[in-house]
C-alpha cells in the first residue's frame, strides 16, 4: 500500500455541490470520508458519486443505539458498498456483536470500526464530564479490547494511543487515526494529536487528515507535502 493510499480525506462540507468541488480539486485522493454533516445533507448521492469515480469510502456515521437498531443500520449501510463503517464502542458488547453478525450475512461487507474516544476529548473531560474513573489510555485500550472481542475489525483512536493498541491488539487489528496534524498546520479542536509520520511509525494503518488539506490555501500542495513526508519514512 502506497503512503498516499493510507491518507483518508474527510468531505466535511455542508452540501453536495461543495463536495463535488472538493473532489474535482483533489483527484489524487483515493480514499474519502463521508461524515454526518454531508450524509444528512446529500444522502446516498455522494456515495454514488464516489463509487463512480472509483474512490474508496469511509462512511463515518458513528452508530450508537440499541443492538437491534445498530444491526439494522449496519446492514442497510453495507448496501452502499463502502469500505469502512463506524459505530461507538460504548454502544456495548451486544450492539457490537449484533453489528458484526449483521455484516457477516452480507456480501462484501465493509470493515467495521469502533470509536474508542473522540479525539476532541481529553483526560480532564473524560474524568470530570463523563465521570469515567480510568486513565484515558486505559479507557481507550478497554474499548478497543471490547471491540476486538466482539468481532469488530478495528478501531478509530487518536495517534497517541496507537502504539499501545498495536502491541496489545496485534497486527491484524485496524487502527484508523484522526487527530493527525502536520507540524505546519493548526491543531484546531483536536486535543490528542501527532504528525503523520509519527502516527504511522507508532503503528497506525490509516490517517484521517482534513483541515490541513481542505482548508489550506493550496490543498493540492498540502496533499503532496503530506504524502512526501510519509514516503520519507516508508
Amino acid at each position: 500500500m502506497s503512503p498516499s493510499d493510507r491518507v483518508i480525506v474527510p468531505l466535511d462540507v455542508p452540501n453536495l455541490t461543495e463536495a463535488i468541488a472538493l473532489l474535482d480539486q483533489l483527484p489524487q485522493v483515493s480514499f474519502w470520508k463521508v461524515g454526518l454533516e454531508l450524509f444528512v445533507a446529500a444522502g446516498s448521492d455522494i456515495l454514488k458519486i464516489l463509487k463512480e469515480r472509483q474512490k474508496r469510502i469511509f462512511l463515518d456515521l458513528k452508530f450508537h443505539d440499541i443492538p437491534n437498531t445498530v444491526a439494522g443500520a449496519c446492514h442497510s449501510a453495507s448496501q452502499y458498498g463502502v469500505d469502512f463503517l463506524t459505530l461507538h464502542a460504548t454502544a456495548g458488547r451486544k450492539a457490537l456483536q449484533a453489528a458484526t453478525e449483521a455484516l457477516s450475512q452480507t456480501p462484501s461487507p465493509p470493515q467495521l470500526l469502533a470509536i474508542t474516544l473522540l479525539t476532541s476529548l481529553n483526560s480532564r473531560e473524560l474524568a470530570f464530564d463523563l465521570k469515567i474513573p480510568l486513565e484515558l489510555p486505559e479507557y481507550v485500550l478497554q474499548m478497543a479490547l471490547l471491540a476486538q472481542e466482539s468481532g469488530i475489525n478495528g478501531v478509530v483512536c487518536s495517534p497517541q494511543e496507537v502504539r499501545q493498541l498495536r502491541q496489545v491488539c496485534g497486527d491484524d487489528f485496524l487502527l484508523v487515526c484522526p487527530g493527525v496534524r502536520p507540524n505546519w498546520s493548526k491543531i484546531g479542536d483536536q486535543r490528542r494529536v501527532m504528525t503523520p509520520s509519527e502516527a504511522i511509525q507508532a503503528g497506525a494503518d490509516y490517517l484521517v487528515i482534513g483541515r490541513p488539506i481542505t482548508m489550506s490555501d493550496d490543498p493540492v500542495g498540502a496533499w503532496h507535502k503530506i504524502c512526501t513526508e510519509l514516503r520519507e519514512i516508508s
